[in-house]
């Protein structure tokens, strides 16, 4: 019988995520704390979602002609862990530039490939994904919060050793993953421009780039947001984890909750959930209560959303496709959709606040349900 490699594909996620949960909230604090202003700080935050266009492709396409998935993750994370030492060496605008671009190249190449072998290693208990996945929310959690407070009662600088021990656990963790066996049930290998042309497919794709571009001003100027609106770093860090405490929760129950309900109405009530939570973020930033009842709707506009859309790219790209499909997913998703998003935001922020910037947010949130419900809901 195939034994899951539970706790190393978890160990994994919970550095992957846990690195998330160090740069996503904060690393706009420290590009600030260079004097950057706040479109520089969106262009120096791109990077990470730009990559994401075309270097997880360029994985995928190696990885499914090797079947070496394992081997491509363990390469770049290593050469992450390198290239982060950049930091430590300038701080000038296009230094930084260069230096997070390499990273997120090789950065970009490790969460599709680790998809597609959790899934392989899962075979055709897909359901279970989320109670590996949960774990990489368990690591942003731990992270965010204690960052917060670090961060209240120490230097912004102290950030990159903090980045740095997570590219180490990283590298350590994928060291340990095994390999899977790649599935070739298919008889006659679809070509992936095939699977492309379906409606389902090419509308959940358009989906993922808008709900991306979406978390843009989130993931970019959250924390900045809350400090400015005057919360503590310590208060912000867990209002990020209160998000993400739920996620968790609901990735405990998406097996129960996938086997009764269709992964498309998943999708499409958490893409209508994303429109309402970025307005509400948006206007009632210093109303608790409001901001609290937005960050429980993380459950839904992350948790539920993710593992929803991750089973249906599995299922849409089968055999040879599987690797290519999930990269091809992050690339549209988490490239473009998160490159538009970042920049947007930047943009937006700098000209008319925050306010105005989330409400950018719901408008693409809200498009992605729409287009969503056209052509990628199954009609009844």
């Amino acid at each position: 019988m195939h034994t899951v490699p539970y706790w190393r594909l978890s160990g994994f996620y919970f550095f992957y995520f846990a690195f998330v949960g160090a740069m996503a909230p904060y690393w706009a604090l420290y590009l600030r704390s260079l004097e950057f202003d706040a479109f520089q700080i969106g262009i120096l935050m791109a990077p990470l979602h730009v990559m994401r266009m075309f270097a997880p492709n360029l994985w995928g396409h190696i990885a499914d002609r090797s079947g070496r998935r394992v081997a491509i993750v363990q390469f770049a994370a290593v050469v992450s862990l390198v290239s982060f030492v950049g930091v430590f060496l300038g701080s000038g605008f296009w230094w930084m530039l260069a230096v997070m671009s390499f990273i997120s190249f090789f950065w970009s190449a490790s969460l599709p490939l680790v998809e597609a072998t959790t899934l392989s290693h899962l075979k055709d208990r897909t359901d279970r994904y989320g109670n590996i996945r949960l774990w990489g929310s368990v690591g942003f959690i731990v992270v965010v919060v204690s960052l917060g407070w670090l961060l209240d009662h120490a230097a912004v600088r102290t950030l990159l050793w903090v980045v740095m021990g997570l590219l180490v656990g990283i590298v350590l963790f994928a060291r340990f993953i095994p390999e899977a066996e790649i599935a070739t049930l298919e008889t006659v290998h679809t070509p992936l421009g095939r699977v492309l042309r379906r409606p389902e497919v090419a509308a959940l794709l358009a989906a993922a780039i808008l709900m991306a571009a979406a978390h843009g001003p989130y993931y970019t100027f959250f924390t900045l947001y809350l400090v400015d609106t005057g919360y503590s770093k310590s208060l912000a860090g867990w209002l990020w984890a209160l998000g993400v405490i739920c996620e968790v929760g609901v990735f405990l129950v998406m097996p129960r909750v996938l086997r009764h309900v269709s992964a498309e109405t998943v999708v499409l009530v958490t893409l209508a959930a994303a429109a309402l939570r970025f307005l509400l973020i948006g206007w009632w930033v210093d109303n608790m209560p409001v901001l609290l009842f937005a960050q429980f709707l993380h459950a839904l506009t992350f948790a539920a959303y993710h593992a929803a859309a991750i089973g249906l790219v599995h299922r849409y790209f089968t055999g040879r496709n599987q690797a290519r499909g999930q990269a091809l997913y992050n690339s549209l998703a988490f490239g473009i959709g998160g490159t538009v998003g970042t920049l947007y935001a930047g943009a937006v922020w700098q000209h008319y606040g925050g306010a105005f910037t989330f409400s950018t947010a719901a408008a693409c949130a809200g498009v992605a349900a729409l287009v969503f419900a056209y052509k990628g809901h199954p009609k009844t």
